[in-house]
């Protein structure tokens, strides 16, 4: 899958906006990429599913950020064969109380999927969770990194992040 292929699926699903939007991080900006419009529209989420399946190995684990990478996950788990786990941002007050959901073995490659990357805050704790629980993470997969730091948070904490999309690329031929 190319890049404009993907870029191109996220504008006709009207996932990029533009106008004055405030992000979680507390900033503003020009432009927001609505990660519930691609994550429900079925054409993104297989073009998202199919370019992480295809950059995941055979004998990967993986692993999606609730809430956000949850779909992501399940949908790249049936595209690619390979099971996943979902990374809560806060333990749960009843049930199991896990911060971890799903099968996870002590020392377990995770390849951790995430949808849009700005500071990396969200990524990078649910690293730390899924280490705290035994995980090894080397690797983080996001649909799209914001170029706002993410990336250098991210790999502050020793893990490689590809990203199917930047910022740079989605907004190059706006008009």
């Amino acid at each position: 899958m190319t890049n404009q292929k993907l870029i191109d699926a996220l504008r006709e699903a009207e996932a990029v906006q533009f106008g004055e939007f405030e992000l979680v991080h507390g900033g503003t900006s020009e432009y927001y990429v609505d990660k519930y419009l691609f994550e429900t529209d079925p054409r993104c989420l297989e073009l998202v599913a199919e370019a992480f399946a295809e950059r995941v190995d055979d004998d990967a684990k993986l692993a999606g950020v609730a809430l956000g990478a949850v779909p992501l996950a399940a949908a790249t788990s049936v595209a690619a064969g390979v099971p996943y786990v979902i990374a809560r941002k806060q333990r749960k007050e009843y049930g199991t109380g896990n911060l971890i959901e799903g099968r996870l073995e002590e020392g377990e490659e995770v390849v951790v999927l995430e949808d849009i990357v700005t500071t990396g805050t969200s990524l990078v704790e649910a690293i730390e969770a899924l280490r705290e629980a035994g995980a090894t993470v080397d690797r983080a997969l996001v649909v799209v990194d914001r170029e706002e730091g993410g990336r250098e948070n991210v790999e502050d904490a020793d893990v490689e992040m590809d990203a199917l999309v930047t910022a740079s690329e989605l907004l190059a031929d706006r008009e």
